[in-house]
């Protein structure tokens, strides 16, 4: 029979659930077991495509065109489980399905209520990935805290899955906050609390990892094994770490957290392939040199708001042995070229990130012509690439006014249009160029070195293009357009000519990249910096 793992949290919001899950399916993996993720969300959006950055940090996009959370993302980074749009589940999903059903007249003139209709399909859509050929492990991580209203559907459709598939088969992991109060004192009254509102709804977790911000003593291990009716060896310390995220599955490991789990579901586990994991924490931790990138965007004041870039660098910097420092830059405050001077001064490498709409897109200019100026390694990413085409016709072509038609649509000189397809689209959610797709790139150029091909698939997410009246222009005036969609029709790369490095791209790099495996272009801007 297939195994579940459930994934909760308790006191609070970000604890880490789902880098929790993550590193667990890490571990799962490094034992030569298949893993397959799911997270769920409270949320009422059918998805995160129309949720604002600042709302629930980035969008992370899947092969299949998927808008979906963050955590995802995770999942990619340290597993590798398949992820399309089925994995990732939210209210939204769920009362739209039902209803649908509901008016097809499914439900043959029954009364549709929460219980069974909607918890049948959260168990059904999670049962469909789980028991899928291949698949050992399914983990699924709860969105929200235990005791949300929102999420009182799920976790029953949890409490009966357990039920159904018994304990052997089904794993309840719990995350939980040990905070510390005036004095330093550390409090586990509010652990004790929160296992008790799971074990109310009828789930008795089966492993608490502990949050806590230094290792966890084991006099308080034991106090709250015994008040938690969780074993001892199952309660475990989720402690701060002071290096990378990177090195949270070496501190489970060392936990034994995997054996337990393991052990627990009656899990084969003998083969260990861990040691890239531990390799990538000691390159990080020894690494004696540090670079610094600037990250000049226009949602920089969330942490979350460019997580899949800010991993990538990372993964670029241990792909070649360094460590790197992120100044987030918002580009709202550049409003002229001296401020954009001073605040990118002393900085080895600048980035410019996706987004939408005009505000800070002038500062986000001046910034490209920063990099441009003084041969500073550029690398554009969606919007990025964008704002390095408009910086060129400005300051090179000498089209003052040149700028993008979502930022003035009835401008005469618009270097990046419209994509056809999307002129007569009115929703929002889900109806932009997305998921994976080919461009052919050109040899001899940087993009081609970096992935060593001349095909290469990554996954897109936006409206606009270079307008393509304006290429034969550019092309005469030295930018060097070298990727393109396979038809030709569509740029999807530029550089600039005479500079150490500079590749902008209509694609999102960021959501491939993995600290096993850095993204060719992350890897490269990094090697170009040094």
């Amino acid at each position: 029979m297939r195994k579940y793992i459930f994934v909760t949290g308790g006191v609070c919001s970000s604890l880490g659930k789902g880098i929790a899950a993550s590193s667990l399916g890490s571990l799962l993996e490094s034992r030569g077991l298949s893993v397959c993720m799911i997270k769920i969300d409270p949320y009422l959006n059918v998805d995160a495509g129309t949720m604002s950055p600042y709302q629930h940090g980035e969008v992370f996009v899947t092969d299949d065109g998927a808008e979906t959370d963050l955590d995802l993302g995770n999942y990619a980074r340290f597993t590798s489980s398949p992820l399309s749009a089925a994995n990732s589940i939210t209210t939204g999903q769920v009362y739209q399905e039902v209803i649908r059903k509901e008016r097809k007249g499914d439900y043959l003139g029954k009364c549709v209520q929460v219980v069974p209709h909607i918890t049948d399909e959260i168990k059904r859509r999670i049962y469909s990935l789980g028991e899928q050929d291949g698949i050992d492990v399914t983990i699924v991580e709860i969105g929200g805290t235990v005791g949300d209203i929102e999420s009182i559907p799920f976790l029953e459709a949890v409490r009966q899955i357990i039920h159904e598939r018994s304990r052997r088969n089904a794993l309840s992991v719990h995350v939980s906050l040990i905070p510390t109060v005036t004095g330093g004192e550390l409090k586990t009254k509010p652990t004790q609390h929160s296992v008790k509102t799971l074990r109310e709804i009828g789930i008795q977790p089966d492993v608490l990892l502990c949050r806590i911000a230094s290792e966890m003593e084991d006099g308080m291990k034991r106090k709250i094994a015994n008040f938690t009716n969780i074993d001892y060896e199952c309660v475990l310390s989720a402690h701060d770490v002071t290096t990378t995220i990177y090195e949270i599955p070496v501190v489970y490991r060392q936990q034994g957290l995997d054996k337990v789990v393991c052990d627990r579901l009656d899990l084969p586990c003998k083969k260990d392939s861990f040691s890239g994991w531990a390799e990538v924490a000691e390159t990080w931790k020894n690494a004696e040199q540090t670079v610094e990138v600037a990250m000049v965007g226009k949602y920089t004041e969330l942490g979350d708001s460019y997580k899949s870039i800010d991993e990538s660098l990372v993964h670029g910097a241990i792909a070649n042995g360094v460590r790197i420092k992120i100044r987030k830059i918002d580009s709202e405050l550049l409003t002229t070229s001296e401020e954009a001077e001073k605040a990118l001064e002393g900085v080895d490498g600048i980035l410019i990130p996706g987004g939408f709409g005009e505000r800070g897109i002038n500062g986000m200019v001046e910034a490209a012509r920063v990099a441009r100026e003084k041969k500073i390694p550029y690398l554009g990413i969606c919007l990025g690439m964008q704002v390095q085409v408009i910086e060129w016709a400005r300051n090179v072509l000498g089209v003052l006014d040149a700028n993008s038609s979502e930022f003035t649509p009835d401008g005469e000189n618009n270097v990046i249009a419209l994509l056809e397809e999307q002129v007569d689209v009115t929703q929002f959610g889900g109806t932009m160029r997305l998921g994976l797709s080919e461009s052919k790139v050109l040899e001899g150029t940087l993009i081609h070195q970096a992935y060593g091909s001349g095909a290469v698939k990554e996954r897109h997410r936006h409206r606009y293009e270079v307008n393509n009246a304006w290429r034969e222009q550019f092309v005469n005036s030295g930018l060097i357009f070298s990727g393109f969609t396979p038809d030709g029709q569509l740029v999807e790369s530029t550089e600039w000519p005479d500079h150490p490095w500079a590749v902008g791209v209509q694609f999102h790099p960021e959501f491939t990249s993995s600290p096993l495996k850095a993204g060719p272009l992350f890897r490269d801007f990094i090697a170009a910096i040094l």
